[in-house]
């Protein structure tokens, strides 16, 4: 796996698709949809279950003894590599979507991984015809060979996000770094109004943002890929400002944190607030 990320041979084709991928998948719109921004979560790893389950669940039944002698037996593992096969569409678009926003080695493996899965897809679409045409014994073998390539696919996908992080709220291990109990950010006189000021809590970065008697103060780094978001710019969307990554366009609402546009799916966390003294103090929520 080490490898593969190293394996800059595969950037010839990662370089070509990933703008290819973005002029496919427009508007803005249709991109959040597919990252999960309305779920507040990655869609791609909550599709994929369907055909996981179906699938293995086919295995499951292919694998029974005596199965010539259950009635309709053969007919629902049919079905299930039917449902399988269908529900792999949507969950490899949701997956291709993120793909294209990842860096550059998370690209080179999400490409083996995509071509794995792919394997996977043809296999059981040959499965499904063969048992369709009452080749069940040939359908049986595709279908296990399909299986092994899905689950060497989840592999390389589980190194993707555990190892490499894809995907992964990035921002959110920096909550953990910031101790119990009220923390001194600030004077407010000396905080501007409707900019973003850089500060730091406990050592970690954040954004301070002033919007009259209303006072946000959000972790610095991008949830998406860790970006400055200190370094943003603030736009409005619905009458409420927010903030831009700079790095790959994640927009978040000021006020609250709150995933507006992708490539993140997940909110941007934010510290609780008060004010002592003419002091701005922050916490953990």
């Amino acid at each position: 796996m080490n490898k593969l990320e190293r394996a800059s041979a595969l950037d010839r084709v990662g370089d070509r698709l990933q703008p290819k991928v973005w002029s496919v998948l427009r508007p803005q719109r249709v991109k959040d949809a597919l990252h999960g921004v309305w779920l507040g979560h990655p869609l791609h790893p909550a599709l994929v279950q369907v055909p996981m389950g179906a699938w293995i669940s086919s295995a499951v039944l292919d694998l029974m003894p005596g199965r010539r002698r259950v009635p309709g037996q053969e007919r629902a593992a049919t079905t299930l590599v039917a449902v399988g096969t269908a529900s792999a569409l949507p969950a490899a678009l949701t997956g291709v979507n993120d793909w294209s926003w990842l860096w550059q080695e998370e690209r080179r493996v999400g490409l083996v991984h995509a071509a794995t899965n792919s394997l996977a897809v043809a296999l059981y679409a040959g499965s499904l015809a063969a048992r369709l045409r009452g080749r069940h014994g040939l359908g049986r073998t595709l279908g296990l060979f399909g299986l092994a390539a899905v689950s060497a696919g989840g592999y390389i996908g589980g190194h993707l996000v555990y190892k490499q992080t894809a995907q992964v709220n990035q921002g959110a291990p920096d909550m953990h770094r910031v101790e119990y109990g009220w923390r001194r950010v600030a004077e407010v006189d000396s905080l501007p109004e409707g900019q973003l000021l850089s500060r730091r809590v406990d050592n970690v970065p954040v954004v301070v943002w002033r919007d009259g008697a209303d006072i946000t103060v959000m972790l610095a780094r991008c949830a998406h890929q860790s970006g400055p978001l200190d370094q943003g710019k603030v736009i409005q969307i619905d009458g409420q400002p927010c903030v831009v990554c700079p790095w790959h366009g994640s927009t978040f609402q000021l006020k609250d944190g709150e995933v507006m546009h992708g490539p993140s799916s997940t909110d941007q966390q934010v510290l609780s607030t008060r004010i002592t003294n003419g002091v701005l103090e922050a916490a953990l929520p």
